[in-house]
């Protein structure tokens, strides 16, 4: 079983907790997206995979058909299923 931690100073690679927090079906997917220039964090475009993410930070994720505003509120260890994934993160986008 997956649990989130909110422990404010952990942090994590921006492309794992894009993968773990469901948004993305794969890793590489997840990478490509922060790459390819799609991935604001805290208003800031981030173009390295490897970027760290911590708890509390807001994302912008450009999709194909949607935007999505995202704020971190927890990591996982392993990527779960969707109602873990669901504890990763406040969705911000308005409906």
């Amino acid at each position: 079983m997956t649990e989130a931690v909110a422990d404010p100073a952990e942090r994590q690679r921006l492309d794992r907790w894009i993968w773990h927090a469901r948004v993305v079906r794969t890793r590489e997917a997840a990478a490509d997206l922060v790459r390819a220039g799609h991935v604001r964090l805290d208003g800031d475009r981030v173009t390295s995979p490897s970027h760290q993410v911590r708890a509390g930070q807001v994302l912008t994720i450009a999709l194909d058909r949607q935007v999505r505003l995202l704020r971190v509120i927890g990591f996982s260890q392993r990527r779960g299923d969707a109602t873990s994934a669901r504890a990763l993160f406040d969705e911000i986008t308005e409906a």
